[in-house]
């Protein structure tokens, strides 16, 4: 076998990380935020669309690398690995939930905690597509994707996908299977619902492919080369799509799926040429403090927003920013990269010591 087959991605690290980093930063602006740094209305999509997509899109790469070590034999050992990290992502996200609800004194939230969750969402797809893996040949792959999102796109167009309000399908399945109390309150449609999860099963698919694809393509240059092939083929088909299925994060539309998952894909191959092909590393350190521990940095920096926001920190560190940039926007953007600064250097204590919290 080719030993760069064996080399690990540094570049996988990199991105994983620059996608953390960009999830926390866009999550903690603290008053009126650019509009680049919030997530689009509806249809559209922003900078701010891509982290959590591109999130999704490694973790697929990533399963394909951590369950070919396995030669992708469903063994006990394995199946239990898969259940025992789905159902604790599903928990953290719900225990996130609650310490909102708790830090305020409503302890016995349960009646009205939220269900669905970007951690729930994450939990979800991974499970779905590791037994997938694991039982069924990887040949049905990319028919499996092509299936979920025609599929999709027929519930979205057949139930007025479309509709920002209460008469949606994916509103109206969350509904009903759920309850009002247990949703999204922001809006009609929760962005992390139940229906929404089979265009991103699709999309950790998608990166299971691309995983698969570096795995079996010999040789760095020929890796980069068609990866980048392969999310130009799904950025251009993606917008193609778009012109009857609008890119919408909210309900994670098709066209989303595959366009958030080539501009991933060509991001990741610009990373592997210049990082692993070409050794240029100096510029990489702080985003691989955040990509050797993604999901625990994530999850602690949802936790600490909650807890500075109870103690009035928030505001008193964005009022010190704020008092000295006097525009609003600048100084919400300032506010998060000094919450990202926090995080990095919980990271940093960890990332030193060769402590790396798998979730």
């Amino acid at each position: 076998m080719n030993t760069t087959n064996n080399k690990r991605l540094l570049s996988l690290d990199i991105l994983r990380g620059i996608t953390v980093a960009g999830m926390i930063l866009v999550n903690n602006g603290y008053g009126p935020s650019f509009e680049m740094l919030g997530h689009s209305k509806w249809n559209g999509m922003t900078p701010c669309d891509l982290v959590f997509p591109f999130f999704l899109f490694i973790m697929g790469v990533s399963l394909y690398f951590s369950l070919v070590k396995t030669q992708f034999r469903p063994s006990a050992p394995v199946l239990l690995k898969i259940g025992r990290r789905t159902l604790l992502l599903f928990a953290i996200g719900l225990a996130i939930h609650w310490v909102d609800y708790a830090i305020e004194g409503d302890w016995l939230c349960f009646g009205h905690l939220r269900v669905w969750g970007v951690l729930q969402r994450i939990a979800l797809s991974y499970g779905i597509v590791a037994l997938f893996v694991l039982f069924i040949d990887h040949r049905w792959v990319v028919p499996t994707i092509v299936v979920l999102l025609v599929g999709y796109a027929a519930i979205l167009l057949l139930g007025n996908g479309y509709a920002a309000d209460a008469t949606n399908i994916l509103a109206r399945v969350d509904l009903q299977l759920f309850g009002q109390d247990h949703l999204y309150h922001k809006s009609p449609v929760d962005p992390e619902g139940l229906v929404g999860t089979i265009s991103s099963v699709a999309h950790v698919l998608i990166g299971f492919y691309v995983g698969k694809t570096i795995r079996e393509t010999k040789g760095l240059a020929d890796k980069v080369n068609r990866i980048f092939v392969v999310g130009a083929l799904l950025v251009i088909g993606g917008y193609l799509l778009s012109y009857g299925l609008p890119l919408n994060k909210r309900i994670w539309s098709p066209s989303y799926v595959l366009v958030t998952c080539g501009l991933a894909s060509l991001l990741l191959a610009l990373l592997m040429y210049y990082i692993d092909l070409r050794s240029c590393r100096r510029w990489y350190g702080f985003f691989h403090v955040f990509g050797v521990n993604p999901l625990f940095l994530y999850v602690t920096s949802e936790l600490l927003a909650i807890i500075l926001g109870h103690l009035g920190v928030s505001q008193i560190v964005f009022d010190a920013i704020h008092g000295v940039i006097s525009h609003p926007q600048t100084a919400s953007l300032c506010y998060a990269l000094y919450f990202v600064g926090l995080n990095f250097l919980l990271g940093y204590l960890l990332y030193r010591r060769k402590i790396f919290i798998k979730l």
